[in-house]
């Protein structure tokens, strides 16, 4: 299965989100707006994990998260991949405590490895929450612009996911790509002294 270990922003920084792109998305219809029930911040993107080593993938992550306390996060900002000149996703970008989440996020990638699933030539982590792809490589510095003094409320990360991704039958006009949770643990170790 087609795995990513990741958080999910609650419902309420969703809402505030979905409400602050209204007056966006009429005016950028060359871009796939992603469906909010589906956005996420990706901590490790694992691929195609055998079964046999989803036991002891989620032994590991559990471990993980009760090493890291939750995480005071926002969504903030705009940016793109690669660039904004020649994009082909529109983002979000994190505030709040971002050194922790990159902690968090080299300590879930670790145990993926060691478990036999993840990545080994992962990429330096850039912290974001995807909301449009582009099929071409398109301009969008006037959105990132635009949407670049967005600033949401602050909200804590609390659990960590473990997510499967659902492709609807790979071909145009199939069922759209679902997200499903296959695991879960709470961040539970306490905040260092003068943090949290």
């Amino acid at each position: 299965m087609r795995l990513f270990v990741g958080l999910l922003p609650p419902p309420a920084a969703r809402d505030e989100l979905v409400l602050a792109l209204e007056a966006h998305r009429p005016r950028w219809p060359g871009l796939r707006w992603l469906d909010p029930a589906n956005w996420h911040v990706t901590l490790s993107f694992l691929g195609e994990v055998p079964d046999p080593v989803l036991p002891g993938l989620r032994t590991r992550l559990a471990g993980a998260a009760t090493r890291h306390p939750p995480l005071t996060l926002s969504l903030t900002g705009a940016g793109a991949f690669p660039s904004a000149r020649r994009a082909r996703v529109f983002l979000a970008g994190l505030g709040g405590d971002r050194p922790g989440l990159a902690r968090l996020a080299e300590r879930v990638g670790a145990e993926a490895l060691e478990a036999g699933a993840g990545q080994t030539d992962r990429r330096r982590f850039t912290p974001h929450l995807s909301l449009a792809r582009c099929r071409a490589d398109m301009d969008v510095s006037s959105l990132v612009e635009a949407f670049g003094t967005f600033s949401g409320a602050a909200w804590e990360a609390t659990t960590v996911h473990l997510i499967r991704s659902n492709f609807g039958g790979g071909t145009t006009g199939g069922a759209p790509l679902r997200y499903e949770t296959v695991g879960e643990w709470p961040l539970t170790a306490r905040a260092p002294r003068g943090q949290g």
